[in-house]
């Protein structure tokens, strides 16, 4: 009896998958309309770093790529550390699917291994796989995350180094609504908010937003390059009733950001110039809150400005350099955020890249960075990297 009950259920779940199928006019097997690609490619990065006021532990993430907040300060100088490690190797799948009311679906999932919490240098140097990208595409509008709206990934120079100019930098990939129309796009992102507590000590990472972030950008695009402008609207909101607190409290911050990539011929000039009200996490990877608490346990925006400059030029049709310079500077009321936190950063690199082929390139970067306090204590990097290239 158990048997024909089972039999019988699943005789229903088809016959109902058929129906459904017939109703909708939905194909039998998708797949057959489904076109997939595959890219990626394999990096092999080695690094010597050193230095002036202390070290990076191992494992630390600063090890693998600049970041501008983990530049030591205040310490003792050690010797110089040499990594190796392929983190920014990286594969995207990408489909287009053909559906039955004749529109085109797209989606895509990319993958890379930087940043994840396991994996060490001790065994087996082996590390998980995270998600960079993951949307869907349909007519104009895109779901999923991605870049985002607010930053003009055109405009990112070539380097060694995992981003580079990452100081005055916008960058940041993120859940989004996003709808595109001609050279305009405007999305609703994933929004977070980081604050600096009331005299300084520490990051709050709160989650208390109730909105999402509000992003635009129009770019104009010529035969020379291209110009775009964005903007940024978004709420900062911090809660937290526990253990006899009593914050509830937000604020309205905003960025704006002009880029422009410039070509001379093979060579080009790119540009980026961001200015705001708690831009926070959005910029120099969130070297800087987005606001801090004053005396009243009420939020307060914190203003920042962050600039790039890079220029590519090719020595010979396999041989090229990237010089470029980036900073990125905050307003901090010490009153509130005490000397402890950063008043600047700034990195400066060049580069030689070789490609004898298209999908095949063989860099060597040098870098020097920077980190100022507001207590005008500071610390400097200098690091040497090379790197090999497989793309494909």
């Amino acid at each position: 009896m158990a048997r024909t009950q089972t039999f019988i259920r699943y005789a229903l779940t088809g016959l109902a998958s058929v129906t459904l199928a017939t109703h909708f006019n939905l194909q039998a097997n998708p797949l057959e309309k489904t076109t997939f690609s595959f890219s990626g490619y394999v990096k092999a990065d080695a690094m010597v770093s050193q230095y002036s006021d202390g070290t990076l532990a191992s494992g630390s993430i600063g090890r693998d790529f600049y970041i501008p907040s983990l530049t030591p300060t205040g310490g003792e100088k050690e010797s110089a550390q040499f990594d190796a490690h392929i983190k920014q190797s990286r594969f995207r799948f990408t489909t287009n699917t053909l559906l039955s009311n004749e529109q085109t679906i797209t989606g895509v999932l990319e993958f890379d291994f930087h940043t994840t919490p396991d994996g060490n240098e001790r065994i087996s140097n082996s590390y998980e796989p995270r998600i960079r990208h993951a949307f869907l595409k349909y007519n104009n509008w895109l779901i999923g995350q991605t870049w985002s709206t607010f930053q003009d990934v055109k405009t990112l120079p070539e380097s060694v180094d995992f981003i580079g100019v990452t100081d005055g930098t916008i960058f940041a990939r993120q859940t989004m609504l996003r709808y595109t129309s001609g050279a305009f796009e405007v999305a609703l992102e994933n929004p977070e908010t980081t604050v600096t507590p009331f005299g300084g000590s520490g990051r709050i990472v709160a989650d208390d937003n109730s909105v999402p972030d509000l992003a635009a950008r129009y770019t104009l695009n010529q035969p020379w390059g291209h110009v775009a402008i964005a903007g940024l609207v978004r709420q900062l909101a911090y809660v937290d009733k526990q253990d006899g607190n009593n914050i509830d409290s937000d604020e309205i911050s905003y960025g704006l950001s002009i880029t422009s990539k410039i070509n001379f011929g093979e060579d080009d000039l790119r540009v980026m110039a961001n200015i705001g009200s708690g831009l926070g996490r959005y910029i120099g990877l969130n070297a800087i809150n987005s606001a801090v608490l004053n005396a009243n346990n009420e939020l307060e925006s914190i203003d920042v400005r962050g600039f790039t400059l890079a220029y590519r030029h090719f020595w010979a049709p396999q041989w090229r350099s990237t010089f470029s310079y980036a900073m990125l500077s905050a307003d901090n009321d010490t009153d509130l955020t005490g000397l402890g936190v950063i008043k600047q950063t700034y990195s400066a690199r060049a580069n030689l890249l070789y490609s004898p082929a298209p999908e095949l390139t063989f860099g060597a970067e040098y870098a020097y960075a920077q980190k100022t306090l507001e207590s005008d204590i500071d610390g400097d990097m200098s690091r040497l990297q090379f790197s090999a290239k497989y793309a494909f």
